[in-house]
């Protein structure tokens, strides 16, 4: 198998951390990474090998994070709480969906 296809998702979690203060925010004081490693603990207990949950630097979108972006289709979602995670896992991730409720830009 080609590293080109041993993924079929690529996942990139900003956990970018801004100065306090900064008027758009950052993914990281929104519980960023927290939410980031229950995305790969979740998709690891289920088997997903062909999933890739990468952090990321700045993905540009402060004020809505945290903000995840899913490649190839390049996807984006914010991401609030857990249940989130467990939904774009179960809808995208494995069932190749894009979860709609989720999406940061619709």
């Amino acid at each position: 198998m080609s590293l080109s296809n041993k993924y079929k998702y690529h996942v990139f979690f900003c956990t970018n951390k801004r100065e306090d203060g900064h008027p758009r925010g950052c993914c990281a004081e929104k519980a960023a990474l927290k939410l980031r490693n229950i995305m790969k603990i979740k998709t690891k207990e289920i088997g997903l090998t062909n999933v890739r949950i990468n952090t990321s630097g700045c993905l540009d979108k402060c004020e809505f994070g945290p903000t995840v972006v899913v490649y190839p289709e390049a996807v984006w979602y914010t991401i609030k709480s857990e249940k989130d995670i467990e939904d774009i896992i179960k809808g995208h991730l494995v069932g190749g969906t894009p979860v709609k409720k989720l999406l940061a830009f619709s």
